[in-house]
């Protein structure tokens, strides 16, 4: 009698327990993100596939297909082809396909390009049941985002022209904050 009048109380002491959790868990802000409809913010050092970004001075792609991020890729899978245009002073890329089914997101491609032609992007909704699907061109899309942005009237998506992101500082006061070696370079 002792013992079933001593579980009673201590089941009873667990459920008062579970329901002062879901209690305090009922008043807190949601965080459910209704998916198709909405969509989250990614951080800036969120890691997609890698992305060729436009030189801002001539509106071609940065790529000189040096193929240094192809050497450095341990799941070999970059390809990269250029040519020497007539004219110009280096080599232009001409294709460059990353195959994102063997890709491990480890970055060895962004550090190694001396140019800052490349770099991680923010899609993350990357869902399909075809192989082909995940192996892109990346020059041919860059191409395809300018022409449809002259089609429009506007310039190409900032995503495609922005250089790297710098790593986010910890807000302090003006006075607080070390004045910049140089302009333009992170820390």
């Amino acid at each position: 009698m002792k013992n079933s009048l001593k579980e009673i109380a201590t089941g009873f002491n667990s459920l008062l327990t579970g329901m002062r959790i879901t209690l305090g868990q009922f008043f807190k802000p949601i965080v459910t993100v209704q998916y198709p409809h909405e969509s989250l913010k990614m951080p800036e050092r969120f890691r997609g596939h890698i992305v060729l970004l436009l030189d801002p001075e001539t509106g071609k792609p940065a790529c000189i297909a040096c193929k240094l991020c192809e050497r450095a890729c341990p799941s070999d899978c970059i390809t990269v082809e250029g040519a020497k245009l007539d004219g110009a002073k280096r080599k232009s890329v001409t294709q460059y396909k990353l195959d994102f089914t063997k890709c491990s997101l480890c970055g060895a491609c962004v550090e190694a390009c001396h140019d800052d032609a490349i770099r991680f992007s923010h899609d993350y909704n990357l869902a399909s049941t075809n192989k082909d699907d995940y192996i892109m061109d990346l020059f041919k899309r860059l191409e395809d985002e300018r022409l449809e942005a002259e089609r429009v009237g506007g310039s190409p998506k900032s995503e495609a022209q922005s250089p790297k992101p710098e790593a986010p500082r910890p807000e302090t006061s003006s006075a607080d904050q070390p004045k910049p070696a140089s302009p333009g370079k992170p820390m």
